[in-house]
C-alpha cells in the first residue's frame, strides 16, 4: 500500500480522503458519487444484518468473536429488509480502513439518520468506544442501527452514517475561535464562547404559531430511499405555541431549530456536541457534522434533534441548549457544502429529513 501525503494537522479534506482510496487505506467497492463529502466520508452498508439482543461494545476481542454472545437471527438484506423500531442490529460495512499511524477517525450518523431518530453508531474491532476509530486502525467497520421512533426499510449500499479523519490535535481552544469569529462571523449574533459555540433554541412562533414536530409513537415503515415522499402529518405531530415555551414529555423525540444562524467557513469544520447535561432533562445531538460552507454566504440554523430523559421539562425560547466545536481543516477542501453538490440542508431552517414532502 502506497502511503498518502497527508498535512501534519487537521481534518483531511476530500481531496485527501480521495488520496486515501486510491492509496488502499480505505477499502472497499469504487466509490459512488456523492460519497465522499467535503470533509467526511458516506459508508455503505452490507448486505447481512444481525439482530442482537442488546447494544456492545467487544473490547479486547473482534466483534465476531463477541457476536455470538448477543446474536438472534440473520437478515439478508438485498431484497430490503425492515428494521424495526426498538430492536439493535449489527450490519457490516462495505468499507474497511488500513489506517497509517498518525491518522485516527471519528464517525457520526448523517443528518438525514438523525432527523430520523435512527441511532446509528459505528463499531471497530477492539472498540471499547463507539464512534471512535483509534490511530493506525486496520480492521472491519460495522454499524449499529437501533430505530428508536420508526422502523425503516434499509437496503445494501445505503448510506447512514459517515466517517471523519484527522491527523494530529484539530479542535480549536475558545481563544483560537473567537479569533476566528473575529476574522468570519461564526453566528448572526453575539458569540457565546465557552468550552465551544453555544447556540440556543427557537421557539419564537413561526407560522400558524409552529416551533418543532414532535414523532408519533405508531407509524408505518419509512423506505429510505424515498425521498420527498412521505406526507408529515403521518409521521410527525405538529408542535405549536404562542409563548415562546414547550413541555418536553420524557421519552418523546422532537425536531426543533437553533435561534442562531451558523457558519462554517471553508478552512474549519465542525461537530455538534450536547450541552452539560445541568441545563436540563434532555439530549440535543444525534447526528452531528457541519461540513466546511455550511451556511457560508448563505445563512443556515442548526436543526436539532432532542429527546427528553426522565422527567418533563420546560423549554424556554432563546435557552442554551449545545455547543458546535469547531475543527481546522488540513486543507480546504476542493468542493464545500451546498456548492455544486447535493447538500439537502443549506439554507435550511426548521426542517425535517429528506423523506418528507413539504408541509
Amino acid at each position: 500500500m502506497t502511503q498518502p501525503v497527508i498535512h501534519p494537522t487537521g481534518v483531511l479534506a476530500s481531496q485527501q480522503i480521495e488520496a486515501l482510496l486510491a492509496a488502499g487505506a480505505i477499502r472497499g467497492p469504487d466509490p459512488v458519487p456523492g460519497q465522499v463529502q467535503p470533509a467526511s466520508l458516506d459508508l455503505r452498508l452490507g448486505h447481512v444484518a444481525y439482530r442482537v439482543r442488546a447494544s456492545f461494545l467487544p473490547g479486547d476481542a473482534t466483534l465476531t468473536d463477541r457476536l455470538p454472545d448477543f446474536h438472534m437471527h440473520e437478515i439478508d438484506l438485498s431484497r430490503g429488509a425492515v428494521l424495526e423500531k426498538g430492536a439493535v442490529y449489527l450490519v457490516p460495512l462495505q468499507e474497511s480502513l488500513a489506517l497509517p499511524a498518525h491518522l485516527s477517525a471519528v464517525a457520526n450518523a448523517k443528518s438525514s439518520t438523525g432527523r430520523l431518530d435512527l441511532l446509528t453508531r459505528t463499531v471497530t474491532d477492539g472498540g471499547r468506544e463507539f464512534d471512535r476509530i483509534a490511530p493506525g486502525y486496520t480492521g472491519p467497520l460495522y454499524a449499529e442501527i437501533c430505530p428508536r421512533s420508526f422502523s425503516v426499510l434499509v437496503r445494501p449500499g445505503m448510506r447512514l452514517n459517515q466517517i471523519r479523519f484527522r491527523a494530529g490535535a484539530a479542535v480549536l481552544d475558545d481563544d483560537a475561535l473567537r479569533a476566528l469569529h473575529a476574522r468570519t462571523p461564526l453566528v448572526d449574533g453575539p458569540a457565546m464562547i465557552d468550552d465551544g459555540l453555544g447556540f440556543s433554541v427557537d421557539l419564537e412562533p413561526g407560522p400558524n404559531n409552529l416551533v418543532g414536530w414532535r414523532a408519533k409513537p405508531h407509524t408505518g415503515v419509512i423506505d429510505l430511499d424515498r425521498l420527498g415522499y412521505y406526507a408529515p402529518r403521518d409521521f410527525w405531530e405538529a408542535i405549536r405555541t404562542d409563548q415562546r415555551r414547550i413541555v418536553l414529555d420524557p421519552g418523546a423525540f422532537y425536531i426543533l431549530v437553533s435561534r442562531e444562524a451558523v457558519t462554517i467557513p471553508p478552512s474549519h469544520a465542525a461537530e455538534m456536541a450536547p450541552y452539560l447535561a445541568m441545563v436540563g432533562e434532555f439530549r440535543v445531538h444525534y447526528a452531528g457534522f457541519f461540513d466546511p460552507g455550511f451556511g457560508y454566504g448563505t445563512p443556515a440554523r442548526g436543526v436539532l434533534e432532542v429527546r427528553c430523559h426522565e422527567a418533563p421539562f420546560a423549554l424556554e425560547h432563546g435557552q442554551i441548549v449545545g455547543r458546535l466545536v469547531y475543527e481546522a481543516m488540513s486543507e480546504i477542501p476542493a468542493q464545500l457544502y451546498g456548492a455544486g453538490i447535493a447538500s439537502n440542508y443549506q439554507g435550511q431552517g426548521l426542517k425535517l429529513s429528506k423523506h418528507f414532502a413539504a408541509p
